[in-house]
């Protein structure tokens, strides 16, 4: 029977027992179980495609598992749709916010409630509110529109609408994923303390290491779709976690540094561009990346990382200023771009590098299907050349690919990323722009695209690296950036940044 739970109600177990769920002839889940108890704070970790994503959504009713079941505080329940997981008191917190931004943090709590009035009388619910948030550990302004909210204040807005829907189970699915260091753990602060008070019980998806050692109780590690360890977070360290993940200690790949920064390679004097919503400015006064060195630009989604990025790719026109290369102006055309040895590796590559239906040897020529011997204009394509082209680079980025003749849809998201960075750092290259590199990629890939980055810095390449992703860019870059607000926020080098005031430079409170 289905029990609603009321705003008092306290924390209670979530058990997914023997969970298999297969796709056709693709088993995504193979005999899965998992026991968060009343009360705790439970990691789910796991490689791109390991099942985690699977597995909570049999647990909330999106998916129906092939077999196995779901005990909630210890009673078999039949799942059938997200509505009854939300009746028995599970909720889930996704990735992106699913608030309405024109709305005040008030309505967006009250219109969510199944029994929300046609006509709400506001002065009985803004009562009832106060009451409620009387009894919570952190406030939001709940007065405000949403879109004026901090990422930090509208991430715990998601957390309080679940608690003031009733819910006492959550899943939170990257939780701290567009927030600052410190927001990320102010929040998960807050997560803890409602665990340790019995509040609630926390099944939270991640990957950052760091998160589950200082907030988790206890860890479940999935491996193509199975259980490959779990135990309490106590005992085991990061390398015991990485070795679930993998099957394996992983493999120490960082490449180490050397030479020193040389001569500018690309410079932004004064730029102006629109932004995506043609509202606000982008305004880089002064930018300048060196041959040898890696240039951080950290910041929270949104301050305009993408927007630089369209400038630089040529997609985004400018209103003022100049970009160049060596000195010379730089409309990032394709001849431009050869001229100059520029390359790029731009987030989602299947989308925005890719013709995904193409093979992975055509995808592999892009740079040089219209190129004959010494560099000469080819009007014909060699399928020979393509063909060579394709073995080498394969076999030099280790791109694992059923054939070089397989779309390139076709490869993991991984593979698809090492196939462009072949592409893109094959032949002479004295400028590499990226973007968010190693977005939802797995550990080994992770490894591996970090590791050529570095490499072809050492080479004495200039690299321009926007990342969302501040622990990747305390890794990579020698120099570190903080773009807020679309503009260039602070400066510092790597080696002396301190991540607390990143942070706040990111969050715009510095």
């Amino acid at each position: 029977m289905t029990r609603v739970l009321t705003a008092e109600a306290g924390a209670f177990s979530v058990e997914a027992v023997g969970m298999t769920m297969d796709f056709g002839g693709f088993r995504a889940l193979d005999n899965v179980t998992i026991n968060v108890n009343a009360g705790s704070f439970h990691a789910l970790l796991g490689e791109n495609g390991a099942g985690k994503s699977t597995l909570v959504k049999c647990i909330m009713g999106f998916y129906h598992a092939t077999s196995g079941g779901v005990l909630v505080a210890g009673c078999e329940q039949a799942i059938t749709d997200p509505k009854v997981a939300h009746g028995l008191g599970l909720g889930m917190v996704y990735q992106h916010f699913t608030l309405v931004p024109s709305l005040t943090g008030a309505e967006n709590l009250v219109i969510n409630r199944a029994d929300a009035p046609r006509v709400i009388n506001w002065a009985k619910e803004r009562a009832a509110l106060a009451e409620f948030m009387a009894g919570m550990p952190f406030s939001v302004p709940l007065d405000l529109p949403v879109s004026r909210l901090a990422a930090g204040e509208k991430q715990k807005l998601e957390i309080l609408k679940q608690l003031y829907l009733g819910r006492r189970f959550l899943i939170l699915d990257e939780p701290t994923s567009v927030l600052t260091p410190d927001e990320a753990s102010e929040v998960l602060g807050h997560v803890r303390a409602l665990t340790e008070a019995g509040e609630i019980s926390v099944l939270m998806i991640t990957h950052k290491f760091r998160e589950v050692t200082q907030f988790a109780d206890e860890v479940t590690v999935l491996r193509r779709g199975s259980v490959s360890g779990s135990g309490p977070v106590r005992d085991l360290s990061a390398e015991d976690m990485a070795r679930m993940m993998m099957g394996k200690a992983p493999e120490q790949t960082q490449t180490a540094r050397t030479g020193t920064p040389g001569a500018a390679v690309l410079e932004l004097d004064a730029v102006r561009a629109a932004d995506r919503s043609g509202l606000k400015t982008i305004e880089i006064d002064s930018l300048a990346v060196h041959g040898g060195e890696i240039l951080g630009i950290a910041g929270v989604s949104g301050n305009g990382q993408v927007e630089l990025m369209e400038i630089l790719t040529g997609q985004r026109p400018v209103s003022g200023g100049v970009v160049r290369i060596k000195g010379a102006p730089y409309l990032a055309t394709r001849a431009e771009a050869k001229a100059h040895k520029v390359r790029y590796l731009p987030e989602e590559p299947l989308r925005n590098a890719c013709a995904p239906k193409m093979s992975v040897a055509e995808n592999l020529a892009f740079r040089l299907f219209d190129e004959g011997p010494g560099h000469r204009p080819r009007f014909w394509k060699s399928g020979r050349q393509i063909a060579a082209n394709a073995d080498r680079l394969i076999a030099r980025f280790n791109v694992k690919a059923a054939s070089a003749d397989a779309p390139i849809a076709a490869l993991s998201g991984g593979n698809v990323q090492r196939a462009v960075l072949a592409r893109e750092l094959s032949g002479d290259v004295e400028l590499l722009i990226v973007s968010n590199p190693c977005f939802g990629l797995d550990f080994s890939a992770v490894s591996a695209i970090r590791a050529r980055i570095v490499e072809a810095r050492n080479r004495g390449v200039a690299v321009l690296l926007i990342s969302e992703d501040l622990d990747e860019t305390l890794e990579l870059a020698d120099r570190i950036l903080v773009m807020s607000e679309g503009r260039i926020a602070f400066e510092a080098p790597a080696a002396r940044a301190d991540v607390a005031e990143i942070g706040r430079h990111m969050a715009g409170h510095a």
